[in-house]
């Protein structure tokens, strides 16, 4: 561990080159100079997030190693007193302790949400509030815990909602959480020798060769070989190099919406990613959920056992990305994709019901699976 001394030494550093960007001038000339100094404070951020936590990444603190269950996690953020508490206890009927508190909810909390037939985690994370970045609070806990949600839902005072809104991002951003980006299109490799080489399929607006250069000098790579695919700024150059970033899907949810005028709520429900609610009055809950679900992308698949009726009670949860027959084989049990002779599949993903598939064929909600073994 570093002593608590290095750690201000460090928290300085940001600090000075914080304030050194914010004096900068941003335009072509010195764009170059910006994308260095960024490029440093990343790499001081993630110092300091490793020291905290004493490992590269993960997190150890007491009530933090919640056990995952359920098939998809939600993490809830936000300042004190916006009615965190309330709106978990609407959802999940888990009783939170709310206090008046200020990093008080020191334990992580978890409830369930169960909704059409799946199981959803719902945890409060607490405390990532206001410097927790910095070390201040329990935030560092919680942050490598909010790195394994699924979703994560901001939950903002309606009267209120902007500056909190611009903070929890820039604290989630100094964690390396992305919310609501995909990972940049760029593929990175130091190289021995031979300098810095960029080749890209689009025109590069924020990026030139001056910029690049100082930027993997910083990460020592003076040669790399870049390919980038899409008009990339410097921080997405700079998360692809630091490699370490989360991409998560993100809600803002504007609570206390009985609290503000009809004209202020249609401006803020003109935002995108955000669903106005009322926890205590349960106004608009059902939409909510209906986001949660939504922006989860879950794929519902149900078991035919041979010569059975369908079971709709208990589907097999898949996530994006992983909707082949070999992962639902996997959900269910690791031998089962090995004697797979196939699986006949009834629903939408298939050219005609039921047809039969093999391991890599991709899934739709509510299909219907009977696995045939060998």
């Amino acid at each position: 561990h570093k002593t608590p001394h290095t750690m201000t030494k460090i928290q300085q550093q940001i600090q000075e080159i914080e304030d050194e960007m914010a004096r900068t001038q941003k335009n072509k000339a010195t764009a170059k100079h910006v994308g260095l100094l960024k490029a440093k404070l990343a790499k001081l951020k993630r110092q300091l997030l490793e020291d905290a936590t004493g490992s590269k990444g993960g997190g150890g603190g007491e009530g933090f190693d919640v056990s995952k269950s359920g098939e998809a996690r939600v993490g809830f953020v936000g300042f004190p007193s916006v009615g965190k508490s309330t709106l978990l206890t609407k959802l999940t009927g888990t009783f939170s302790e709310a206090a008046s508190y200020e990093f008080t909810t020191l334990t992580c909390i978890p409830g369930v949400l169960q909704y059409m037939g799946a199981k959803i985690q719902l945890l409060d994370l607490p405390g990532i509030i206001e410097g927790a970045a910095k070390g201040k609070g329990r935030g560092r806990q919680v942050i490598s815990t909010a790195r394994t949600c699924d979703l994560i839902m901001i939950v903002l005072d309606s009267a209120k909602p902007c500056t909190h809104k611009k903070k929890i991002e820039y604290e989630l951003e100094g964690f390396g959480i992305r919310l609501n980006k995909s990972k940049p299109d760029i593929s990175f490799k130091k190289k021995d020798s031979g300098g810095i080489n960029i080749m890209s399929t689009v025109h590069l607006t924020h990026l030139s060769k001056d910029i690049v250069a100082a930027v993997c000098k910083e990460y020592k790579a003076p040669s790399a070989h870049l390919m980038v695919r899409e008009d990339a700024s410097v921080d997405e150059l700079i998360d692809v190099i630091e490699g370490n970033r989360t991409y998560i899907p993100a809600i803002y949810v504007l609570n206390k919406i009985d609290q503000i005028t009809i004209e202020e709520l249609d401006l803020l429900d003109r935002m995108p990613n955000v669903v106005p609610i009322s926890a205590e009055h349960e106004w608009n809950m059902d939409g909510l959920v209906e986001a949660i679900w939504a922006k989860l992308d879950l794929v519902r698949v149900y078991t035919k056992p041979k010569g059975q009726v369908t079971d709709f009670s208990e589907p097999v949860i898949l996530k994006a990305g992983k909707t082949t027959v070999r992962h639902f084989c996997n959900r269910i049990h690791k031998s089962i994709a090995k004697d797979l002779k196939y699986a006949r599949v009834w629903g939408s993903s298939v050219k005609y019901s039921p047809q039969n598939v093999g391991l890599d064929h991709v899934l739709d909600d509510s299909d219907v699976v009977q696995l045939v073994k060998k």
